[in-house]
């Protein structure tokens, strides 16, 4: 039953190819949320965006995400990180 859970915690490791365009619209979503609520002490875990109509949403700690088909999560460190550019760019 090892196997399992070392099957698991490898593919926790493995890094997450994800298209720039969600990439884009979940950081616009981030930024967005930290211009109008900048004086609110809640920091979002991540964003969820819908990728057929490209609709995001905050995802915060208390609750973990369910994703439904057609949805993706994008972590807050991927939003926050200059080295994950969209365009290619660094």
């Amino acid at each position: 039953m090892s196997s399992t859970s070392e099957t698991q915690s490898s593919r926790d490791q493995i890094p997450i190819s994800l298209d720039p365009i969600l990439l884009r619209v979940a950081r616009k979503t981030y930024q967005t949320y930290c211009q109008l609520h900048s004086k609110l002490p809640k920091i979002p875990i991540g964003v969820v965006i819908n990728r057929y109509n490209y609709r995001g949403y905050l995802i915060f700690p208390k609750k973990k995400p369910i994703l439904l088909p057609g949805e993706s999560f994008i972590p807050l460190n991927l939003l926050e990180n200059p080295l994950s550019s969209v365009d290619g760019q660094v």
